[in-house]
């Protein structure tokens, strides 16, 4: 069911909203990823957590959950691949699945990069190689070019 959206009745109230509203934070890519593994980790409530990052709570949010929903999908469709017959075999599996996810595999959405490396604060370093090689090929391609065109 969903909640009816409070309007604010009085100005002081509508005053308020609006500074909120004006004050909200935006994250980049790198800081939601840090927030959210942050919140996997555990260590304090969601409240908590976003309280201390300046992100307002709501309490009826279908459509936040979207991201979650693509983990645990593919997360299934990776775990069913195979049958378990002990608990401990499917939890070590889970476990080898959730390091793949955040150490070795490329999340498009945060520029190729793994939420490890955003999250330890590689990420910046990781690119800027990935670019001195790229203009380092391209210049090797063109030499080449001029070498054989020659």
């Amino acid at each position: 069911m969903r909640q009816k959206s409070v309007t604010p009745s009085s100005p002081s109230e509508r005053l308020v909203k609006n500074i909120r509203r004006a004050t909200r934070r935006h994250h980049s890519a790198e800081e939601k990823i840090r927030i959210v593994l942050d919140g996997l980790r555990g260590e304090s409530s969601i409240a908590e957590l976003c309280r201390r990052e300046g992100i307002a709570e709501g309490l009826y949010h279908p459509q936040t959950q979207g991201k979650i929903e693509r983990w645990h999908q593919t997360l299934k469709n990776r775990i069913l691949l195979e049958n378990y017959y002990l608990p401990g075999d499917l939890e070590a599996q889970i476990g080898d699945f959730v390091a793949y996810y955040n150490h070795l595999r490329f999340h498009e959405s945060i520029a190729n990069l793994t939420p490890a490396d955003v999250y330890f604060g590689r990420g910046q370093t990781i690119l800027l190689e990935r670019e001195r090689i790229k203009r380092q090929t391209i210049e090797n391609r063109r030499l080449n070019y001029r070498r054989i065109a020659a």
